[in-house]
């Protein structure tokens, strides 16, 4: 069967599947610790808050969205643009499609964006996520190191010089 992809902004409706989401991307870390599962539970739900309630204040204009392959939720995507840069706040997949390229696709997608408004595409990423190797094979170079996380960008102009 043939994916459809498609975006939509985010509702109140999807908090739901957004903490699911987000306590997939947290389980490797969420492994190593001696917790119980209601003290992960109790983590996980903190911590989704927090997130939200920063990109929100921090992040007023960004896009919030939804992904969706043939009508069903899969994944996440939060972008902000400003007139200099994009900033890919956040990017996360349901485990069931991750490491099958369509964040690769998605990512290209906004690379593509960015590159006709030669813009920049900046994003944090944390030094062990497994999402590394992909922004680095998409050209993306690390411009600041912030201890836990990496600041990487992506400019058109350097990805195509060293390509």
């Amino acid at each position: 069967m043939e994916q459809s992809i498609n975006f939509r902004p985010e509702v109140a409706e999807d908090e739901e599947f957004l903490a699911r989401l987000y306590a997939t991307t947290r389980d490797y870390e969420l492994n190593l610790l001696p917790w119980d599962s209601e003290q992960k539970a109790a983590f996980l739900r903190s911590q989704f808050g927090l997130q939200r309630q920063h990109y929100r204040r921090h992040y007023p204009n960004a896009a919030f969205l939804i992904i969706e392959s043939n009508g069903a939720k899969i994944g996440r995507m939060y972008v902000d643009r400003s007139e200099s840069d994009i900033l890919l706040m956040d990017i996360a997949l349901m485990p069931e499609f991750r490491g099958k390229g369509l964040g690769g696709q998605l990512i290209a997608s906004l690379l593509a964006e960015a590159g006709a408004a030669q813009k920049a595409v900046r994003i944090h990423v944390e030094r062990n996520n497994p999402a590394l190797h992909l922004y680095e094979r998409l050209k993306f170079r690390v411009l600041e190191d912030k201890g836990v996380h990496y600041m990487m960008e992506w400019r058109a102009d350097e990805a195509k010089t060293s390509a």
